[in-house]
């Protein structure tokens, strides 16, 4: 969903950076990049571990970050170009449509309903849910169970590394749409190809992709 959806990932970068440095943990977009697709509990521990800080627990710090980013979601929040596009489009064309994401629930559901794409949707899932998150499958796995289908059948979307590295180790085809910054890196050839943006998703490349 974020930064493939939603155009929520420089809010994301505002939230930790923000909240971050009232615990002496200055961060730059740079920075941020390094855990991009994680969740953020599992961003929270990545800092901690490099950056140690005294105050306020894990828990805590993932909670202000959390409210810090739906705080600026309400206030900037958007779709990506051609991105309710897409989602319709794959409705049309596939059997079912699940999201599998880092985000807290509560953020997913917000960001679909302001959308008005939550009923395009089969299944949701968080990855919050889960005992890991991305680049572990399990978020992919339980979504794709959820929807009644194999993971072989499936094919994924995603914007980082780390949601690639996930969708691959579930065994789902998964096509990576970065930005535009991030698209010479090479870790994206583990992907089954690259898109230059959602709206290279259309009926054509499902046409194509389609099973005989």
């Amino acid at each position: 969903m974020d930064g493939l959806l939603i155009d929520s990932e420089p809010l994301w970068v505002e939230a930790e950076m923000r909240v971050f440095g009232t615990l002496g943990v200055e961060l730059t977009p740079e920075m941020c990049a390094e855990t991009k697709g994680m969740r953020q509990n599992e961003v929270v521990l990545y800092w901690l571990k490099r950056r140690p800080w005294k105050g306020p627990s894990p828990d805590r710090v993932e909670k202000d970050v959390v409210a810090e980013v739906a705080r600026l979601f309400r206030l900037k929040g958007k779709a990506l170009p051609c991105a309710v596009q897409a989602v319709e489009t794959a409705k049309t064309r596939c059997k079912t449509v699940g999201l599998a994401s880092s985000s807290p629930m509560f953020l997913i559901e917000e960001a679909l309903a302001s959308l008005g794409i939550r009923d395009r949707f089969d299944v949701i899932h968080s990855a919050e849910r889960e005992a890991f998150g991305k680049p572990h499958p399990a978020v992919y796995l339980s979504t794709a169970a959820k929807l009644g289908v194999d993971p072989t059948d499936c094919l994924a979307f995603e914007d980082s590394v780390s949601g690639v590295l996930a969708a691959k180790a579930a065994r789902i085809a998964c096509w990576a749409v970065p930005a535009a910054a991030e698209r010479k890196d090479k870790r994206f050839g583990i992907a089954d190809g690259i898109l230059e943006s959602l709206e290279r998703a259309d009926g054509a490349f499902w046409d194509r992709r389609a099973k005989p």
